[in-house]
């Protein structure tokens, strides 16, 4: 049967509740929410009245940063309620989602009138992370437990993309399926199937791993800034790294869950690991939580500077300035681009770094050995959901595949570590690794056949780096690809994936292979961001020395790759994600498609340094400006609010809201909720294209500019902002500029030009603006703090 969710009721409005109900009403399903009836409500018929505490947390989330919405218009999607009045209505939900206090009574009492009203095979599910699922099933119809199981999101539900799977040995097949591939496609998230044991896959291995490191802290005599030095970015973990983790989690919650484990996993060959340190024990004691009370490993404090953050000192328990750690090993891997070459480098490191990471990867993967087959029966799934729970680039088999299974083995039994049985036969066997690939496909070991199998959908999730064996070309930056399908894909790999001559090269590239040999080309790339913009670096170099025809010169390069994108022979879609601001952002204006992850932040951000957008932005804004305008609208209309995008830097906080912003077509560009599906969905939508027929276009000579009427209404626009304090008067410069340019010059009357027409003023425009002292601060600023002077 074919199962359809467009429904669901969420009961629990706490801060987990209220962000689920969020993020579904975000992917277009209705949501009812419901908690209890407020406490002042007594015999008053008023729902505001009696919804206040519903209402209330809501609002609480809705206002949240980060925002738990893609749009502000999600929460009209929500209808709110309470237990007492609308159980009833979960009647009409084909979901209902329990997320009440983690306490099994009362999760038994709800679920009681949720059998009550619910309608056959309507699916039920518990958000519970510690309460085992199929004691929440005890006492329940036969139909109620073949449709119940646990669905375990992670804070924040938007965000993190793990989804917990975990039935119980009543729930059916088809059920645990669909929900495997709805939280996979509809709601973007990796979904891993679990076993119902104690803090499920994520939780037991990220909490082992924070308790091993305290451990090893101790041992070792490490500080807690170094530890998050060693534990953050630089092996692939978020900013947060171990203790900052902790003080977000809660360290209340750290020491629940740890405790749990402890002691109902007696049989846990490293259940010491989870014993709680008597300095960690004191802090939940003397009510040191972390950022829920304002102190925990790390404290806010008020100084001349503004505010400080201090550490605290786990001896004393008093907070101290922080101090930046000095190991040389850090120091030497920091400038390495490559993850994997870093985290080999700091594991053979001959300093303190060497040693926590040999102390920490041979705990780690030993763990891990033994978790199979107890919380998963595919050691894939454990991957998975630290990445996707914990934010690890890569998963702890990947490591220790990474670091040569057999040659660390040998430094593990050195150290005094056992690995679990299947790992010494399967090495016995031949087989040296966890994973390995097939046609750019990957493949990993199965325990039970002893043979590789491939990851289950491994079609809709594309890995550009797996495909080695297609290497067509590549440069300094850039990979070009033979993805198959008669596909060609190009990705790169810069600091922040910023766009330079290597990656305007390997665009051109890309696109002359792809009309020779293939349907089309895909443009996407790895990593945390998609781009962040053309290479300042570069421009402030040549804008300070003055060479102003190689400036001119490389800003005509942009412009012509990106028109190049626009007129190819074949189809070329991007896919971005993450970060895709100024030279990102115009790159995808210029595709024949954009399949945008969901968590895409794009936007023409050049105003913040003083410059316009110079490689066909402005030019692109102005055009589908002059094709928007509508019959018996105000003239300047349209394109006012195409300039006030450009002017005030706006950022799109979804690719969502890039349709809002005109950036993304709704006729043409699509959002793709799962970002590992993106590049597979770029390379269908190549396929498609090309296809159904696609011819080149044609350049524009019909693009309608309104000369002076325009531009008269935006510098009068531009004045009053300067003058009401809004605006500098470097800002005024740069978006007289802008208006300029975009109303098409000084002309007397509406004309139509063409493209080029534009991207010559856009490029004169850009060009003066490097000329200026201040522009060139700006860029500086950035360049050295990450931030714009606003000068």
């Amino acid at each position: 049967m074919k199962r359809i969710i467009k429904k669901v009721a969420v009961l629990g409005s706490g801060i987990m509740g209220s962000r689920i109900a969020c993020h579904f009403a975000g992917t277009g399903v209705e949501v009812l929410l419901l908690d209890m009836l407020s406490k002042d409500a007594g015999d008053n018929p008023n729902p505001l009245v009696r919804n206040k505490l519903v209402n209330d947390a809501l609002q609480t989330a809705l206002k949240s940063n980060p925002s738990p919405v893609y749009t502000a218009d999600v929460a009209k999607k929500i209808t709110t309620g309470n237990f007492t009045d609308n159980m009833k209505d979960i009647a009409t939900a084909d979901w209902v989602i329990e997320v009440v206090v983690e306490r099994l009574d009362i999760k038994q009492q709800i679920f009681a009138q949720v059998e009550q009203y619910r309608k056959p095979g309507t699916l039920i599910t518990s958000n519970t992370s510690g309460i085992p699922i199929h004691l929440m099933a005890e006492g329940r119809s036969d139909d109620f437990k073949q449709h119940f199981c646990g669905t375990h999101f992670f804070n924040p539900p938007r965000y993190l993309k793990l989804l917990e799977i975990i039935p119980t040995p009543f729930t059916k097949k088809e059920v645990v399926d669909f929900l495997l591939q709805y939280g996979d496609l509809h709601l973007g998230k990796t979904t891993v199937l679990c076993k119902d044991t104690p803090a499920f896959i994520a939780n037991r291995i990220g909490v082992y791993s924070i308790m091993s490191i305290f451990h090893i802290m101790q041992q070792q005599g490490l500080s807690i800034d170094e530890i998050d030095a060693l534990t953050g970015p630089i092996i692939g973990r978020p900013k947060s790294a171990t203790f900052r983790t902790a003080d977000v989690v809660g360290i209340d919650t750290l020491v629940k869950v740890a405790k749990g484990v402890a002691e109902n996993c007696p049989n846990d060959e490293a259940n010491a690991i989870f014993k709680i340190p008597d300095w960690l024990e004191k802090m939940v004691q003397e009510n040191k939580l972390g950022d829920k009370t304002g102190e925990g490993f790390f404290k806010k404090i008020k100084s001349a500077s503004g505010k400080d953050i201090q550490v605290i000192n786990l001896q004393t328990g008093a907070y101290e300035a922080r101090q930046k750690p000095k190991i040389a090993s850090l120091d030497a891997a920091k400038p390495i681009e490559d993850l994997k070459e870093r985290i080999k480098l700091l594991q053979n490191a001959a300093d303190k770094a060497g040693n926590f990471y040999k102390s920490f990867h041979y705990a780690l993967f030993s763990y891990i050995s033994f978790r199979i087959p107890e919380i998963s029966d595919e050691l894939y799934r454990i991957d998975d959901a630290m990445k996707a729970g914990f934010g690890w680039e890569i998963g702890a088999f990947e490591t220790w595949d990474l670091l040569g299974v057999a040659k660390t083995l040998h430094g593990m039994k050195q150290a005094g570590y056992r690995v679990a049985d299947w790992v010494e036969e399967m090495l016995a066997a031949g087989k040296t690794s966890f994973y390995c690939l097939e046609k750019g496909k990957k493949k990993y070991y199965d325990i039970p056949s002893k043979t590789y199998r491939f990851l289950p959908g491994e079609d809709s999730f594309i890995v550009l780096s797996n495909f080695t064996e297609g290497l067509i070309w590549k440069n300094n930056g850039c990979r070009l690809y033979d993805i198959g399908n008669d596909v060609a894909a190009l990705e790169w790999s810069t600091k922040m994936n910023s766009i330079g001559s290597e990656v305007l090269e390997g665009i051109q590239k890309g696109i002359s292979v792809a009309e020779e040999k293939f349907k089309g080309l895909v443009i996407a790339n790895p990593g945390a961001n998609f781009s962040a913009g053309a290479n300042v670096g570069m421009i402030f170099m040549l804008a300070i020395e003055q060479e102003y025809d190689e400036l001119d010169m490389a800003i005509r390069m942009f412009q012509n790759t990106m028109m190049r994108v626009r007129y190819s022979a074949v189809p070329v879609v991007s896919a971005p994600h993450g970060l895709a601001l100024g030279g990102g952002c115009e790159l995808n204006l210029h595709a024949d498609k954009v399949c945008a992850a969901a968590e895409t932040y794009i936007g023409l951000v050049e105003l913040g340094v003083g410059l316009i957008p110079g490689g066909g932005g402005t030019k692109e804004f102005v055009l589908r400006a002059a094709d928007e305008l509508h019959k018996d609208e105000p003239e300047p209309n349209t394109l006012k609010e195409r300039f006030l995008t450009i002017a005030t830097a706006k950022v799109a906080t979804s690719a969502f809201e890039a349709y809002q912003l005109g950036i993304l077509r709704k006729d043409r560009d699509s959002v793709i909720l799962n970002p590992d599906r993106r590049i597979a969905a770029a390379k269908k939508s190549v396929i498609d294209l090309f296809d159904a027929g696609y011819n080149m276009p044609v350049q524009r000579k019909d693009i309608t500019v309104l000369g002076r009427s325009a531009l008269g209404a935006l510098l009068v626009g531009i004045n009053s902002m300067k003058r009401a304090g809004y605006a500098t008067e470097h800002d005024a410069l740069v978006a007289t500029k802008l208006a300029y340019v975009m109303c098409g010059g000084d002309l007397s009357a509406p004309t139509q030009v063409s493209e080029q027409y534009l991207l010559d003023l856009e490029r004169e425009a850009f060009l003066s603006l490097c000329g200026e002292k201040k522009t060139l601060e700006r860029i500086q600023s950035v360049l050295k703090t990450g931030k714009p002077v606003r000068n």
